[in-house]
C-alpha cells in the first residue's frame, strides 16, 4: 500500500497521555539493550531526537551512568511527561529536554557521541530532514541508532497487526498505532533514504512491525 501521512506532533493531550500509558517495555528496552550490546564503546553525550514520554532516555542513562543525554521532543505535552518521568527518576542532572522541532534546535554540529531516534521517522514527512539532521549532530565515528515501524503491504495486515499487539489498549491508541503504521516506511525505502544522505549503516528487520537503522558515522 502507499504511505499514508499522519500528523507530525502528538500534540493532543489526551494521545500524549494514552501513549505514555502504554506498555512499550518490551520494545524499548530491546532498543536499549540493542544499543549498548552492540555499541559497547564508551558514549559521553547522546542526543535522542523524538524523545516522547522519556521512557527510552530514562532506561538508557539507568544502565549508563556516564552518559549525558539530551532530549527533544516537538509535542508540549510529551515534554511534559518526559520531564516527570526525569524528574522522578532524579535523572535531571544527566538528562537535558528540549521542546522543538528538528531541524530547528539549537545544538552545535557534530557534538554528539551518538544519535537516537526511536519510533519517530514515521511522523516525518519528508524523512531526508531528519537523516540530514542526524548526519549534522553526530560526530566522526559516532552512533547512529534508529528503530522505527514497517509499513504493512495491506492496510488489513495493518489492522491484523493493530489487533494482535495492541487489542487491550486504548482506542486512541489503537486508531494513532494503525495510523503510524500507514505512515511508516518498507525497508527499501529506508535504505534509498540512508544512502541519498550519504550515511553508511545497515538497514535491517527485527521483527514483524520494527526496522533498525543503525551503524557508526565515517570517522
Amino acid at each position: 500500500m502507499e504511505r499514508v501521512l499522519e500528523p507530525e506532533v502528538m500534540d493532543d493531550e489526551r494521545q500524549s497521555i494514552a501513549y505514555a500509558k502504554a506498555d512499550f517495555s518490551t520494545s524499548n528496552q530491546l532498543f536499549v539493550d540493542g544499543l549498548i550490546e552492540g555499541f559497547p564503546q564508551r558514549l559521553r553525550t547522546a542526543v535522542d531526537i523524538g524523545c516522547g514520554p522519556g521512557d527510552v532516555m530514562v532506561r538508557l542513562a539507568r544502565q549508563r551512568p556516564d552518559l549525558h543525554i539530551t532530549a527533544i521532543d516537538a509535542s508540549a505535552p510529551m515534554i511534559t511527561l518526559a520531564r516527570d518521568a526525569v524528574m522522578t527518576n532524579g535523572l535531571s542532572d544527566r538528562i537535558e529536554l528540549i521542546q522543538g522541532y528538528v531541524p530547528g534546535v539549537d545544538l552545535k554540529a557534530h557534538s554528539f557521541d551518538a544519535v537516537l531516534s526511536k519510533d519517530l521517522l514515521h511522523h516525518v514527512p519528508d524523512p531526508s530532514v531528519l537523516w540530514r539532521e542526524i548526519a549534522r549532530l553526530a560526530r566522526p565515528g559516532a552512533v547512529v541508532y534508529v528503530m522505527d515501524l514497517l509499513r504493512p503491504l495491506t492496510h488489513e495486515e495493518a489492522r491484523r497487526i493493530v489487533d494482535r499487539v495492541a487489542a487491550r489498549e486504548d482506542p486512541v491508541l489503537r486508531a494513532d498505532f494503525y495510523n503510524s503504521l500507514c505512515a511508516a516506511f518498507t525497508l527499501d525505502e529506508l535504505r534509498e533514504q540512508v544512502a541519498a544522505a550519504g550515511l553508511d549503516l545497515e538497514v535491517r528487520q527485527t521483527s514483524d512491525r520494527h526496522a533498525l537503522i543503525s551503524g557508526v558515522t565515517s570517522p
